[in-house]
């Protein structure tokens, strides 16, 4: 029997197929979350190519080349379990796969946040002007710290 730390109750199942599973949840986690960042990223690099992206200050320019690179970070890190698998593949290392993964996961799952936020500063920046922008930025970035961290340490 092990335990793989995700706080349920001991399976009845060796490491090595409770590593499995974990493998395998992570692995639908990612699917889900790899699409919306490749699609954030693609629109993100078609903005400067629009004919408002000139109306940004500098500093929302600023704000949209760091939004751009937590993207892109994202992006990478996200799909970085894919290359670790294949690096591993057939090494016997299931145990660093899935521990790296999960780091991979959630580093990018931060830098998601942070792209998203950027992005509704940006939005709202266009849209209604800079204070609507603060106030927007900062409500979403509470609220992705709320749901993504605070809700889930609590649970545990």
């Amino acid at each position: 029997m092990s335990n793989t730390g995700d706080g349920e109750s001991l399976r009845n199942e060796t490491e090595t197929e409770g590593l499995d599973r974990n493998w395998i949840s992570l692995l639908q986690e990612l699917r889900v979350v790899q699409t919306g960042v490749q699609l954030l990223t693609g629109f993100l690099l078609t903005l400067p190519f629009q004919d408002r992206f000139d109306a940004l200050s500098d500093a929302m320019k600023g704000v949209y080349l760091a939004t751009v690179l937590c993207s892109i970070a994202s992006t990478v890190l996200l799909i970085a379990p894919v290359a670790t698998h294949r690096i591993l593949f057939r090494r016997h290392r299931l145990d660093r796969l899935v521990t790296a993964a999960h780091r991979y996961a959630m580093a990018g799952l931060v830098l998601l946040g942070l792209a998203l936020t950027g992005v509704v500063a940006i939005m709202f920046y266009l849209v209604v002007g800079e204070v609507a922008a603060i106030c927007a930025a900062v409500g979403v970035a509470l609220t992705f710290a709320l749901v993504w961290l605070v809700v889930p340490l609590r649970s545990r």
